[in-house]
């Protein structure tokens, strides 16, 4: 694990206004280096996932201060967020959102050809690697469609993968996975922060799946109350 700083949120506070104020997270202080397999814990409504929308520059409305590869995400337009979403941050999901009408290898092509830094052979020739280093390269000619749940949250993790992003932020990626699956998607993204160095940011609820990362940030109320 490098001293290289990947995510710092510093005092960040956000609130609801419908129409009383209330206050859903409050100072939020941390930081993130590369290579880290944290995980986000806490009982539903503690605001993992408002803090998780913030930190993927999805939600902008908050007080305190976000840095992502040590620059500022504050007074960026729209359009620069999303570029930054695309070049520095990978998404898994609980729900996969592959494309049924699309084979494997061109879910996990999709990131790529919107970032557009490489002409589309090389983007097809990356995808597959990132299908092989996840063991899954004989779905590559798979439509989603004909996957089971677990190769589809693998395909997911790839797709996340794609554009060397330098955060992978995931929101209860093994919620709707059985023991058997879940421990294989695990064992991915441990494989992925120790041996290339990957970050990895996790909001759980399978305690079991946290207390094998690296790090927990546990939350009760909207404050961080452990680190």
């Amino acid at each position: 694990m490098s001293e290289i700083n990947v995510l710092q949120t510093n005092h960040i506070c956000k609130s609801f206004h419908d129409p009383v104020t209330v206050e859903i997270l409050k100072d939020i202080t941390f930081s993130i280096n590369e290579g880290e397999f944290v995980a986000i814990t806490g009982k539903s409504g503690c605001g993992k996932s408002t803090l998780l929308y913030i930190l993927s520059t999805m939600d902008t409305d908050y007080e305190g201060e976000l840095l992502i590869g040590q620059q500022g995400m504050r007074d960026r337009t729209a359009k620069q967020l999303a570029r930054v979403r695309n070049e520095k941050i990978g998404f898994v999901f609980q729900f996969h959102y592959l494309l049924n009408e699309f084979t494997a290898l061109e879910n996990v092509m999709l990131p790529g050809l919107k970032l557009g830094l490489y002409p589309e052979a090389e983007i097809r020739q990356r995808a597959g690697e990132r299908l092989k280093r996840l063991e899954i390269e004989k779905l590559a000619d798979k439509k989603a469609n004909q996957l089971s749940g677990g190769e589809k949250q693998r395909v997911a993790i790839a797709r996340a993968l794609i554009n060397d992003p330098s955060i992978i932020m995931c929101d209860e990626p093994t919620g709707n996975l059985d023991k058997k699956n879940s421990l294989i998607v695990f064992n991915i993204f441990k494989q992925l922060a120790e041996e290339h160095q990957q970050t990895l940011l996790v909001v759980t609820h399978d305690e079991e799946f946290a207390h094998n990362t690296h790090r927990i940030i546990e939350m009760e109320d909207g404050r961080i109350i452990k680190q």
